[in-house]
């Protein structure tokens, strides 16, 4: 689909959003922002599944673990587009258009990669491998698939967080069923966001979900 045909799609009609519902919306997709999802996940694990960290206090792992998780998956990229945006190498920090995604997607996989290998390397807990590898995963499949079609982030990274629930039934001794239905909701609410916004088409949307979900069950079967 071409640029004009898909901007024609997407433009919002006037009079059928409200400014509360795209306030709303703008809100969810902040808070829900793909650059959050990794710290998000890697702070709930903790309580999720408790016993993947025993013997590990929540001093030491929120004060050690989860500091490089969010230096390599939200500092560092954060700090490179911004830089990237200074520079004139994109128009825009959202990233609207699929151009503005290559640069900003290489430098995550640095800063991805890193991560996972950083926690591949030390005696760390399964489930955190997991989301690491994943996520690591996510952005190059995410990489991929921009050079085709627009999927959109936020819901491949709330696809990827689902997925890791999907994990952590399989390998829980406690029954992950309330956050499975919990987590499905906020994807839900996260994409009808991106949906409000006119930002997405929704084979987007939806290809974001499976991917996300797709990458972190490929990593758990990997680690396996």
């Amino acid at each position: 689909m071409s640029e004009a045909v898909r901007e024609a799609v997407l433009k919002p009609r006037p009079g059928t959003q409200s400014k509360f519902l795209r306030f709303l919306a703008n809100l969810v997709s902040y808070v829900f922002h793909p650059v959050f999802m990794p710290t998000i996940m890697a702070m709930l694990l903790y309580k999720l599944s408790a016993t993947s960290f025993t013997g590990i206090s929540a001093h030491d792992y929120f004060g050690k673990w989860v500091s490089v998780i969010i230096i390599n998956t939200l500092i560092f990229p954060l700090i490179a587009t911004l830089l990237l945006k200074a520079l004139g190498f994109i128009q825009s920090i959202h990233m609207y258009d699929a151009k503005d995604r290559i640069i900003p997607l290489i430098a995550s996989m640095v800063f991805y990669f890193w991560g996972y290998h950083v926690f591949s390397n030390i005696d760390s807990p399964f489930i955190l491998k997991v989301l690491l590898l994943g996520s690591f995963w996510g952005v190059i499949v995410l990489f991929m698939a921009n050079i085709f079609v627009k999927v959109s982030m936020h819901t491949m990274a709330a696809g990827g967080a689902l997925g890791l629930i999907i994990v952590l039934m399989a390998i829980s001794p406690v029954s992950m069923m309330l956050p499975f239905f919990l987590f499905l909701l906020v994807a839900g609410i996260i994409g009808t966001a991106r949906m409000l916004l006119g930002v997405h088409l929704p084979f987007e949307i939806w290809a974001g979900y499976v991917l996300g979900i797709v990458t972190q069950l490929a990593a758990y079967w990997y680690l396996l």
